[in-house]
């Protein structure tokens, strides 16, 4: 092989696929073959020219990346600093700096100076990636091999499970997932797994892939509908936790409103970047309410997402609908963009 076939971003908005040279290896960098790469919103964003903040043009896309270990540079300690070749792995597309203030912090996954597989490194639409030194940490072998669209989803589910570490979710409580996207099912998967009752707000045609993974109810129900629906479920109290899993800054008034006394409200999703939203501090103030953000995921939420998919505690196998051959990287995307299904994996 001394080529391949990549997707790229030849500038904002155009995306190109085309054959170039297969990457040379550092002595300290290591060559992974892809296997899988699952597409998300944010790729449909770049490619479309709506995201530009930190893409670099001539990129090769894809972040959500299952590999193997193909070619390790000489200057590497096969099975102390790398896994062996041949070994399925999982690729983190966040590569952290290590040394600015959210790092030393243990928030690694906001960090200052962080770079990204498939944005501004070449990432996953593609035969194979060069992973550089510094990135080494990224790469994390697999319990045992799985499905290797499965395994890709272990970048949104890490980012997931960031989240739920820091949410009370309990046995008993009641958990509102607002959104059934991919992001919204899996934040529901996590929730039932974890004993909660979920009650799932989306899209219609998204209701019964929602009950499918562990939620209770499910409902397409707005504003003063969707919370009526809310107080009923929980018996007048509200959700012990809402977590906002779609980017509509109209749905934080409503997640305020749906939340019991001492709620948590996780703003989980990304928003467009210069939207607000009017929340009723009293809301806030009365129920003591806590409002807290998460973004990303560190290292250790990748690995332990890994963890969870191939050791098999966690299946989000329902979530792979549709495949394509890289060769048809725009239908993926497209697939994507019209909500055809839930994941959509791309193969080299």
């Amino acid at each position: 092989m001394e080529s391949m076939l990549a997707a790229s971003l030849s500038s904002p908005g155009s995306l190109t696929l085309d054959t170039r040279p297969i990457p040379t290896l550092g002595e300290r960098e290591v060559l992974l073959t892809v296997e899988a790469t699952t597409l998300c919103g944010t790729d449909l964003r770049i490619v479309t020219g709506q995201k530009t903040n930190g893409v670099t043009p001539g990129v090769i896309l894809g972040h959500e990346i299952a590999a193997r270990v193909w070619r390790v540079g000489p200057g590497l300690r096969v099975g102390t600093d790398v896994p062996a070749p041949g070994t399925q792995v999982g690729l983190a597309p966040e590569i952290a700096c290590g040394h600015c203030a959210p790092c030393t912090s243990g928030r690694s996954n906001v960090c200052a100076n962080m770079a990204l597989f498939g944005t501004g490194v070449d990432g996953g639409l593609a035969s194979v990636i060069r992973v550089p030194e510094h990135a080494l940490p990224c790469i994390t072998p697999t319990a045992r091999e799985i499905d290797p669209p499965l395994l890709a989803l272990a970048e949104p589910l890490s980012c997931c499970l960031r989240a739920h570490t820091r949410l009370p979710i309990e046995p008993a409580s009641r958990v509102l997932v607002l959104g059934t996207g991919p992001i919204g099912l899996i934040h529901c998967a996590l929730a039932a797994q974890a004993g909660a009752s979920v009650m799932a707000c989306g899209r219609p045609s998204r209701l019964d892939p929602a009950l499918a993974v562990g939620a209770d109810a499910a409902t397409a129900s707005q504003g003063e509908d969707l919370l009526a629906e809310v107080l009923e479920w929980t018996q007048g109290r509200g959700a012990d936790v809402v977590i906002i899993a779609v980017g509509d800054p109209g749905l934080v008034p409503i997640a305020a409103q749906c939340a019991a006394i001492g709620g948590h409200i996780s703003c989980f999703a990304g928003f467009p970047a210069g939207t607000s939203a009017q929340i009723d501090p009293n809301l806030i103030h009365y129920r003591e309410l806590t409002v807290s953000g998460s973004a990303n995921a560190t290292l250790d939420d990748y690995a332990a997402a890994v963890d969870a998919l191939s050791s098999g505690t966690l299946d989000l196998s329902p979530l792979i609908t549709h495949q394509f051959p890289l060769t048809e990287a725009e239908a993926a995307l497209e697939a994507v963009r019209s909500r055809a299904g839930l994941k959509v994996a791309v193969h080299p």
